[in-house]
C-alpha cells in the first residue's frame, strides 16, 4: 500500500484529537511529524516521528501532504507555501478569512495539479450523515424550511488570544458558522441569498459570538444560528417538509472520545448512545408514522480514506477547495448582509 507521508502545521487540540489518530491509524498515511514552535509535544504521543523548528524546515523534508491547522488568518499564508513547495494540502476550516484568498488557492492548486481540500470533519458525523439518509429518502415530502444550531452555554472569554483578538480570522462566524454553513450546502446545494443576523453577546468580547444566517433557496429557507448562551440546547436540526418533519438532537461522539485519548476504529466508532435518536414524524404511503429513528455510524476516517484516494487514485478530494471557496462566499455574503441590513442576491 502506498504511503502518503504527512506532516502537521501545529501540535495543539487540533493536530493531537482530530488529525493525528487518524493519521496514525489509517494504514496509507505515514505521519512523519509536525511543527512546533515552543512545546514539543508530538514526540510523547508518537515516539518515533519528527518535532520541526521552522515551516521552512519542514516542507524542505520528503513530505507528500502537509495539514495546514493553524489559526484561521494564517491558513491563506501557509497553504500558500505550501502548494508553492509542490507539496499537497489539507486545510482547516475556515478555508481562509476572504473569498479572494481562497479563490487564489484553488487558482493555485488547480495550477501545480495538486490536492487541496478543506477539513470539514463534520460531514462525518453520526447526527448529519442520519439526516442526510432522512432527507436523500425523501419521507419529508417536498422540503419547506430547515434549522440547523451549534449552540453552546459558554458565556467566558477563550484563553486562546487569537480567538478574541479583533483579527480577521476570529469570531463566531468564522469558528461554528463554517461547519453549519458547509452542512448546509452539502445537503441542499448553493443557495440564492443570503440574510445575516451577527452580534456580540458575551461582556468584553471584542469578535462576533452569535449568528443567524438565512440561506435563500427558490422553494425553501435554511436557517443556521450559533451562540454561547444556550443552557438547553435546541435540536441541532430540523427539517420540515409538506408531508412531515425530522428533529435530531447533537449526539456525535467523536470529538469526545478523541478528547479522552480514544483510538479511532472501523467497527464501534462514531456510534452514539441510544437516547439522541431523531425523530420522524411524517405520512408514507397514506400512513401517519411518528417514530424514532436510529442514528448512522459516524467516522471521521472517512474524511482521511477520502484524501487518500484524491492523492494516490486522482479520485475527487471528499471536501474539495472549491467548496471551501463557496463557503467563504457564504461568509462574506453574510457580513455584507449584517452590515446593510438586507437580502444579499449571490
Amino acid at each position: 500500500m502506498q504511503k502518503i507521508k504527512t506532516a502537521l502545521l501545529s501540535y495543539g487540540m487540533s493536530g493531537k484529537v482530530f488529525h493525528a489518530p487518524f493519521l496514525d491509524f489509517h494504514p496509507g498515511f505515514e505521519l512523519v511529524g509536525s511543527w512546533e514552535r515552543s512545546k514539543q509535544l508530538i514526540q510523547l504521543d508518537y515516539p518515533n516521528v519528527k518535532s520541526y523548528a521552522t515551516i521552512e524546515e519542514l516542507l524542505e523534508d520528503d513530505i507528500d501532504l502537509v495539514v495546514v491547522n493553524t489559526p484561521v488568518g494564517t491558513h491563506f499564508e501557509y497553504a500558500k507555501q505550501v502548494l508553492l513547495a509542490r507539496k499537497n494540502a489539507v486545510v482547516e476550516k475556515a478555508f481562509t478569512t476572504t473569498v479572494a484568498e481562497a479563490q487564489e488557492l484553488v487558482n493555485l492548486a488547480k495550477e501545480k495539479g495538486l490536492k487541496l481540500s478543506v477539513f470539514q470533519n463534520r460531514r462525518w458525523d453520526s447526527d448529519l450523515k442520519t439526516v442526510q439518509k432522512v432527507v436523500s429518502d425523501k419521507v419529508l415530502g417536498e422540503l419547506v424550511e430547515a434549522e440547523f444550531h451549534f449552540d453552546r452555554y459558554n458565556p467566558f472569554l477563550s484563553p486562546k488570544g487569537h480567538k478574541e483578538t479583533a483579527n480577521s480570522g476570529a469570531g463566531i462566524l468564522k469558528d461554528l458558522g463554517p461547519h453549519l454553513i458547509d452542512q448546509a450546502l452539502y445537503l441542499f446545494g448553493f443557495p440564492q441569498g443570503v440574510f445575516a443576523d451577527i452580534r456580540v453577546t458575551r461582556e468584553h468580547s471584542l469578535v462576533d459570538d452569535w449568528i443567524d444566517i438565512l440561506l435563500y433557496y427558490s422553494d425553501f429557507r435554511v436557517r443556521l444560528k450559533a451562540g454561547f448562551f444556550v443552557r438547553e440546547a435546541n435540536p441541532a436540526y430540523v427539517i420540515h417538509g409538506k408531508k412531515g418533519s425530522f428533529l435530531k438532537p447533537r449526539g456525535d461522539v467523536q470529538e469526545d472520545e478523541l478528547k479522552q485519548g480514544k483510538k479511532p476504529n472501523l467497527t464501534t466508532w462514531g456510534k452514539e448512545a441510544s437516547g439522541n435518536e431523531g425523530l420522524l414524524h411524517t405520512e408514507i404511503d397514506d400512513k401517519i408514522i411518528k417514530e424514532k429513528i436510529p442514528t448512522l455510524q459516524g467516522n471521521y476516517y472517512g474524511f482521511f480514506e477520502g484524501v487518500y484516494q484524491s492523492i494516490v487514485n486522482d479520485f475527487e478530494e471528499p471536501v474539495t477547495a472549491k467548496e471551501g471557496l463557496q463557503v467563504m462566499q457564504i461568509i462574506e455574503a453574510a457580513i455584507e448582509s449584517n452590515a446593510q441590513g438586507k437580502v444579499v442576491v449571490l
